[in-house]
């Protein structure tokens, strides 16, 4: 438990006005006194929450805030197992807000109160409401205005409603209709803007929020469908840590994961365990990348005695909290197309398939444009219920071979109870950095020894298969960096494509680089961190998207062969004593070179 005591100097002149504050982040519990009188409790670590202060404050003088944050675990607040270490604290921006006295209201479960519900979309016309949630004092001169503004700046649609009958409890629904839209996706994310203007005979309060329109689905052929097209997810999982930072990310140190994540080719990015930054959801609405949102409702894949759920009513209702949150902050990103629901679930003891449904039930009721998802590792009901499932699979790592993949897309594949479902696949395994092997075997339960070596082999042989054999709407790679998690060796999980100090590249970056960035030539000798070799006869592996590449051995050529898509090797290479290895295209245009020592270790 810790506490954060500040002062804050409130001048006169804002009297009358109605006074917030708005935590973007606080982990897990907080509890607000404002001069030393409760305010409110707050449960739930990845989400925002506003509170009212008008009524606490004293104008002209210092005023005292407090609050009192635990990030305990407790049997009443999701999760209650996680692999990732939550870092406890006020880790994102706190916000000052003054208002007037009627306003949009900023308590609506943390959101802007503003809403662009869509109800129908193609490319010929969009309708839907804008629905929008008042704190105010209804009069018959109160009204609300809702202006669309396309990308130009061009007013599309403007409607006003009357509010002399309305209910104040309920939301105000402003219904809207776009001819011939720019409808949002991938190649083409068009954003419009939405004014809501709350006007009366004392004054005015405006809220403005970005939006586009899209169409999702997952058709028969189990394809990802955005406006009706297929579109192929390449996704990675992005976790809630940094080192030096934990969670308290900085604007500009995301900015560079997300630089990363596109440089690397994915085009989609998983949110573990609950959402990011709203930032980083506004820079995918404006780069078309994909993002799935989870709840966190999960159990580290690491302990196995661990619960992951509780049959109680304070725990269900904590988790619809959530979700409810999770939902309503972020609902008009059209880069999210889809909210999780659970990952890795436990499902020994009291069942929870019945709460994995009230979820569902909620998620559609609350937004009926998007899919539902959850993330499994087991057979079982849980996979038949969300819109879609990702099935966690690592065959070949502690068992058989990473080839064996294959069989299990085969089987998916022929199975007719599998065909129903809307199945994506999420794989991936730990490569520490700096653990270097001279041959690659299997991994055994309790290792410390966690080459990449081991992690690259597993990732070129799922890769290879997948991208022929499977039928999966989405790949997803568990994780883009590595992450800080106490329960395991070293106190990481080192299963990211990037190393917990989010700036050194492993083999397997470089390697889906090769194969999913279209943009942008890779050409990267693997293996390159491995300076000194006990054997003299190796091999090398090239990554290459632009073509077959030459391979120099202290000048001298070997010969090269393409062994799967982007990747060429060279076999049998005599290296004794110390070498300069370098990779040149055709065109001489990109090169990569490492220098390595082979044989007398001495």
């Amino acid at each position: 438990m810790a506490n954060y005591v500040r002062s804050i100097y409130i001048p006169r002149k804002l009297m009358g006005r109605r006074l917030f504050l708005r935590f973007r982040g606080v982990q897990s519990v907080a509890t607000l006194f404002v001069n030393n009188s409760y305010v409110a409790t707050h449960r739930g670590g990845f989400t925002s929450f506003t509170v009212e202060i008008t009524d606490k404050i004293r104008y002209d003088v210092e005023n005292y805030l407090r609050v009192v944050v635990s990030n305990a675990m407790r049997e009443d607040l999701l999760p209650l197992s996680s692999d990732l270490d939550l870092t406890a604290g006020i880790y994102r921006d706190v916000e000052l807000i003054v208002t007037p006295r009627n306003m949009i209201s900023l308590s609506h479960y943390g959101s802007e109160g503003v809403f662009v519900v869509q109800k129908s979309v193609d490319e010929n016309f969009v309708s839907g409401v804008v629905k929008c949630y008042l704190s105010a004092s209804i009069t018959p001169q109160t009204a609300v205005t809702a202006r669309i503004i396309d990308h130009n700046g061009g007013e599309v649609d403007a409607r006003t409603v009357r509010l002399a009958k309305h209910p104040a409890s309920d939301p105000v629904e402003i219904p809207f209709e776009i001819s011939n839209p720019e409808l949002w996706s991938p190649k083409t994310p068009t954003m419009y803007r939405v004014e809501v203007t709350l006007a009366d005979d004392k004054g005015s309060d405006m809220v403005v929020v970005e939006t586009g329109f899209r169409s999702i689905a997952i058709d028969d052929d189990n394809r990802l469908l955005i406006n009706n097209k297929p579109y192929a997810v390449r996704g990675v999982n992005l976790a809630h840590d940094r080192m030096g930072y934990g969670m308290a990310i900085t604007p500009e140190s995301l900015c560079e994961d997300y630089a990363m994540i596109c440089d690397m080719g994915a085009n989609a990015i998983r949110s573990l365990s609950g959402p990011h930054s709203r930032v980083l959801y506004d820079w995918c609405d404006r780069d078309g990348v994909l993002v799935w949102v989870d709840m966190p409702f999960t159990r580290s894949e690491i302990s196995f005695s661990d619960f992951c759920y509780y049959p109680t009513p304070e725990f269900r209702d904590n988790g619809l909290e959530q979700l409810t949150e999770i939902i309503a902050q972020n609902y008009n990103h059209p880069s999210i197309i889809m909210w999780g629901l659970f990952s890795l679930v436990w499902q020994r003891g009291d069942s929870l398939v019945d709460y994995v449904r009230l979820l569902n039930t909620e998620a559609h009721k609350l937004d009926a444009s998007r899919l539902t998802v959850g993330c499994s590792n087991a057979d079982g009901e849980i996979n038949t219920i969300t819109d879609a499932v990702v099935l966690r699979q690592n065959v070949g790592w502690f068992k058989g071979a990473p080839e064996d993949v294959a069989v299990w897309c085969r089987q998916l594949a022929e199975n007719k109870m599998w065909s129903s479902y809307s199945f994506g696949v999420c794989y991936g395994e730990e490569g520490m950095i700096g653990h270097n092997v001279e041959s690659v075997e299997r991994a055994q339960r309790g290792t410390r020894q966690l080459p990449t070596r081991r992690q690259t082999a597993m990732h070129e042989s799922y890769w290879s298969i997948i991208d022929t054999m499977g039928r999966f709407w989405g790949v997803w790679l568990n994780n883009m960096f590595d992450y800080a998690s106490a329960r395991r060796p070293y106190g990481l999980n080192s299963s990211g494509m990037v190393g917990y100090d989010h700036q050194t590249k492993k083999d397997a970056y470089h390697f889906y680089r090769t194969v999913w960035n279209e943009s942008k030539p890779t050409l990267h000798i693997s293996e390159s961190a491995w300076q000194r070799r006990r054997d003299t006869l190796q091999h090398f592996n090239i990554y290459s998207s632009v073509g077959l590449p030459a391979l120099l051995v202290n000048g001298d050529s070997v010969v090269v062969r393409n062994i799967a898509r982007g990747i060429y090797r060279a076999d049998s290479v005599v290296v004794n004593g110390r070498a300069i290895i370098e990779a040149v295209d055709s065109t001489g245009c990109h090169r990569h070179r490492i220098d390595i020592h082979c044989g007398d270790m001495m």
